[in-house]
């Protein structure tokens, strides 16, 4: 007898996970995690920041994995990356979103890039 799966029955199951769980120990990027301590383009780009006020703003340290993402993968364009992020775990937790959170527009992504890294080579030499 022919058994088929009820689709609507397997996509709307419910479970308790943590982007850890589903992640991959030996995962590229959790190496790459490991290695490289990101927190010094903290420092770098401090002096391009307000403290007190204007809207909040992303992570420097994303806008600079992103890209990191995109050239480790090989993905072609930013908006590819940006789609890939959205529904890729690993990429998630490189990057410290949730599953809730939302991931850059691309365009936000472009625009915060070239304000804050004029200087890329500054970053290249860290």
């Amino acid at each position: 007898m022919l058994h088929k799966e009820k689709p609507d029955y397997n996509r709307n199951q419910y479970g308790f996970y943590t982007l850890d769980d589903l992640v991959p120990i030996d995962h590229f990027l959790r190496q790459v995690d490991e290695v490289i301590d990101f927190n010094f383009i903290y420092e770098l780009v401090e002096d391009t920041y307000s403290t007190d006020n204007g809207r909040p703003s992303l992570d420097p340290v994303m806008l600079v994995k992103i890209p990191l993402i995109q050239c480790l993968y090989g993905i072609r364009s930013m908006r590819q990356t940006i789609k890939e992020i959205e529904v890729n775990m690993a990429y998630r937790w490189f990057l410290g979103l949730t599953l809730d959170d939302k991931v850059p527009h691309f365009t936000t992504y472009g625009k915060n890039y070239s304000r804050r890294f004029v200087k890329i080579s500054d970053i290249k030499k860290e």
